[in-house]
């Protein structure tokens, strides 16, 4: 994570977000703008956050660890995302663990400043609350999807947002996964075996090829298709 100290960048954000109409009080001063790289967290389950964060550019996945070690995909962040209401709230640590799967920028806010003060605000609390609200709603909607969906739709639509165009000339998109296809099975909810039998049959398919450097998109419409709107992007603003 990397802190960028630039006061008209602030400005420029604040204004093209319109975050007046989140606050009664002018939080320019109290805001700090965030990089994170690719594969980086913006925030561990488990651990303190220390500011409540807007995701303004990238996309990120949201992951939860179960009793029993294993992860379970929630949701894709995109902006305009809010990251740190229910930690407001319920004055705990982060509920779930966010990874980048592109370079993201965050605005952020001191967790202090908010507990403390903007907490008080009945504008910001209403902004807390309809934030929690649309998260209630998506992840409910997901959760099902995770019961319900075949592997092959729910590979889909993680594939549709995890792969990245690495060559633009001729538009190859890679599939390049953050963690191996063992995590990967527990983020899905599927078995290891079950897992490489559903990339086999999206290859047969003619969705995805595999060649030397991974597993390739060669068709992103039927990609798209498959995919649907499942693992539905929580987004708020």
């Amino acid at each position: 994570m990397k802190i960028i100290e630039n006061l008209c960048l602030i400005e420029n954000y604040y204004n093209e977000l319109k975050m007046s109409n989140f606050f009664s009080e002018d939080v320019k001063k109290h805001i700090k703008v965030f990089e994170f790289e690719r594969n980086e967290y913006l925030c561990t389950e488990g651990e303190d956050m220390p500011y409540f964060t807007f995701l303004i550019e990238g996309k990120a996945k949201v992951f939860k660890t179960l009793p029993n070690g294993k992860n379970l995909l929630l949701s894709f962040y995109k902006p305009l995302q809010v990251i740190g209401d229910i930690e407001v709230v319920k004055k705990q640590p982060a509920s779930s663990t966010i990874q980048a799967l592109s370079d993201c920028y965050c605005l952020g806010i001191s967790m202090e400043k908010v507990r403390n003060e903007l907490i008080k605000d009945s504008k910001f609390l209403k902004f807390i609350c309809e934030s929690l609200a649309e998260k209630l709603s998506t992840i409910s909607t997901n959760s099902s999807v995770n019961l319900l969906y075949p592997l092959e739709n729910r590979l889909a639509s993680y594939i549709n947002e995890a792969s990245e165009v690495v060559n633009p000339e001729n538009c190859k998109a890679y599939i390049d996964f953050v963690d191996n296809l063992v995590n990967l099975a527990e983020l899905l909810g599927s078995s290891y075996r079950h897992l490489l039998r559903t990339f086999n049959g999206l290859c047969q398919k003619k969705v995805i090829e595999k060649d030397k450097f991974g597993y390739r998109v060669i068709d992103k419409l039927l990609l798209e298709k498959l995919a649907g709107d499942l693992y539905q992007n929580s987004k708020f603003l």
